[in-house]
C-alpha cells in the first residue's frame, strides 16, 4: 500500500521550500515598498504552517518508500505546490478569481508561460518575481528535484527519470544521483546568472534581467512586459536570448560534459544534431518566406525565424512578433514544431526530438525487415542497440500522447471558437509552450476561455510536464493494489 504517513512527512518538507521562496519574495516587496507584502507575508506563513503539520505532527514508522510512492509524490507535489503558489495572486487581489489564479500557477509552474494576466505590467515587483521564480523552480522540478530528493528516502531515482524520458539519453555525471543533482544545480545556477550579466550589458534593468534568466532557463516564457521582449525591440537581446533558450534546450548532461572539455561528445550526440538540424532547417524556411514576401529585410528575418523557431522548439513560448500575420507555411511550420519540444534532460516539454528519432528509425528498419524477414536488424541510438521494451515504451508514449491531443481538442472545441484555437491551445499546454494560434496567438492570453477550459488546460499542463505516465499510473487499479 502507498506510504502515506511519509509521503505526508516529505511533501510536508518541500512546502518549507516553497515557503523559503516565498519570503524571497518579501523582501523583494520591502525593497520595492509596493502593496503586495502583506500578500506574500500570509502566502508565507500559511505554507510554512501547513508544511510544520505535516512534517512534525504525523508520527513515520516506516520510512522506505515502494516505487508507487514516487509517483504518488511526483503528481501531489505539482498539486500542492500549485495550490499553495496561487496564494499570494488571490491574498493580492491581483489575480482575484480563484481559477485564474490556479491557471496562472500551474503555467507558472510547468514552465508553460500561458497567462490570464491582461496588464502585466500593473503587477507589483514582488508578484513579477513571483511569476519567474515559479518557472525557476519548475524548469528544474523534474529533471534534478526527484534525483536529489528520491535517493535518499529509498528510492531509485533512474526509475522516475525513465518515466519521464525512456531510453539511452543521459550520461550520469557522477556515481551517485545526489552528486548529479547537485551538479545540474550548479549549472543551471551559473547559466542563470551568465544570461542575467549579458542582458544587464544589453540595458536591461537588473530586475528584468534577472527574472528573463529565469524564465529563459526554465524554458517558460514569462515576462515582466505585457509585450515579452517585443517591449525592447533590441537586437542584442534577442541574440541572447535565442542563445541560452537554445542551451537551455539541450541535454544537461552532454553540456555538462561539453564544459568540462569533451566537446566530441555534444556534437555525436544523434538527438542534439536533430535537435540543431531542425532549428537551422525550420529557421531557414521560415527565413526566406518572409525574406521574399517583403516582411522586412534579410538580417531581421533571419532574426525573427530563429528566435521564433527556438522559442516554440525549445516550449519557451516568448514572442518578438505575431507569427499569426505571417505567411500559411510559416505557421505550418511553427504549429508542427509544438509537438516537437527540444531534447530531453533539458527544462523542455513536448515529446522530445529523441522519441522522435527512434520512431523515424524504427519506420525505417521495419520497411528493412518487410525485405529481410529472416535479418536480425535492430535499432541503434549513438551506435548502441536499443533495447525492445525501450522502443515499445517509445511508441507507447507517442501513441498515448496523439491519444490525449485528439480526445482533449474535441473537448475544448466545445469551449473556443475555432479549430485552430482549440487544437493549438490542447497541444501548447501539453507540451508546455505558452502561445498557440486563433484566440491565444503570441500577441493574445488565455484570459477569455471558460473557466472549465481553464481547469482543463491546467491538467493537461501537468500531465504533459510530468510526462504523461507519470500522472495516468495512479488510475490504474494495480498500482493501488498491496
Amino acid at each position: 500500500m502507498i506510504n502515506f504517513r511519509f509521503i505526508t512527512n516529505i511533501i510536508g518538507k518541500l512546502l518549507f521550500v516553497e515557503s523559503a521562496f516565498l519570503i524571497l519574495c518579501i523582501i523583494v516587496a520591502l525593497i520595492y515598498g509596493e502593496n503586495d507584502l502583506m500578500a506574500f507575508v500570509y502566502s508565507a506563513i500559511i505554507t510554512l504552517g501547513v508544511g510544520s503539520l505535516m512534517t512534525f505532527t504525523v508520527k513515520v514508522k516506516d520510512r522506505v518508500l515502494a516505487k508507487k510512492d514516487g509517483y504518488f509524490i511526483v503528481t501531489c507535489t505539482w498539486i500542492i505546490f500549485t495550490i499553495f503558489g496561487c496564494l499570494p495572486y488571490l491574498f493580492g487581489g491581483t489575480i482575484p478569481s480563484v481559477v485564474d489564479a490556479i491557471f496562472e500557477t500551474m503555467s507558472g509552474f510547468t514552465t508553460t508561460g500561458s497567462s490570464v494576466i491582461n496588464n502585466v505590467e500593473a503587477l507589483p515587483h514582488a508578484t513579477l518575481f513571483w511569476r519567474s521564480l515559479t518557472q525557476w523552480m519548475g524548469g528544474m522540478g523534474i529533471i534534478v528535484l526527484l534525483l536529489a530528493i528520491i535517493p535518499g528516502l529509498g528510492i531509485e531515482g533512474r526509475d522516475l527519470f525513465v518515466a519521464e524520458v525512456p531510453g539511452p539519453t543521459h550520461d550520469k555525471f557522477t556515481a551517485t544521483f545526489k552528486s548529479t543533482a547537485r551538479r545540474m544545480w550548479y549549472l543551471y545556477i551559473s547559466l542563470t546568472a551568465a544570461q542575467a550579466i549579458l542582458l544587464l550589458l544589453g540595458n536591461m534593468d537588473l530586475f528584468d534581467a534577472i527574472c528573463h534568466s529565469f524564465t529563459t532557463m526554465a524554458t517558460g516564457g514569462y515576462s515582466t512586459k505585457q509585450a515579452s521582449l517585443a517591449y525592447w525591440d533590441s537586437a542584442y537581446i534577442q541574440y541572447v536570448v535565442i542563445i541560452f533558450m537554445f542551451i537551455a534546450g539541450t541535454n544537461f548532461g552532454l553540456l555538462y560534459v561539453m564544459l568540462h572539455g569533451k566537446f566530441r561528445k555534444l556534437f555525436h550526440d544523434e538527438e542534439f544534431k536533430l535537435y540543431l538540424y531542425i532549428t537551422l532547417g525550420a529557421s531557414a524556411i521560415i527565413a526566406i518566406v518572409l525574406f521574399l514576401n517583403g516582411y522586412a529585410n534579410l538580417e531581421l528575418s533571419i532574426r525573427e525565424s530563429i528566435f521564433q523557431v527556438v522559442t516554440i522548439l525549445t516550449t519557451t513560448g516568448f514572442a518578438t512578433a505575431d507569427y499569426l500575420l505571417w505567411p500559411p507555411l510559416t505557421s505550418a511550420i511553427i504549429f508542427a514544431l509544438l509537438f516537437i519540444g527540444a531534447c530531453a534532460g533539458s527544462t523542455s516539454g513536448g515529446l522530445k526530438c529523441i522519441r522522435l528519432n527512434l520512431l523515424f528509425k524504427n519506420s525505417f528498419i521495419e520497411m528493412k525487415r518487410i525485405i529481410h524477414p529472416n535479418g536480425i536488424i535492430n535499432v541503434k541510438y549513438n551506435g548502441k542497440s536499443v533495447h525492445p521494451n525501450i522502443m515499445t515504451g517509445v511508441m507507447g508514449f507517442f501513441i498515448l500522447y496523439m491519444f490525449i491531443f485528439a480526445i482533449s481538442s474535441l473537448i475544448m472545441s466545445l469551449f473556443t471558437q475555432d479549430i485552430a484555437t482549440a487544437c493549438s491551445a490542447v497541444i501548447s499546454s501539453m507540451s508546455n509552450v505558452g502561445p498557440g494560434f486563433g484566440e491565444i496567438g503570441p500577441m493574445d492570453n488565455f484570459a477569455n476561455l471558460h473557466d472549465f477550459a481553464k481547469i482543463f488546460l491546467s491538467i493537461l499542463m501537468m500531465v504533459g510536464r510530468l510526462e504523461i505516465f507519470t500522472v495516468l499510473v495512479l488510475f490504474s487499479k494495480t498500482f493501488w493494489k498491496k
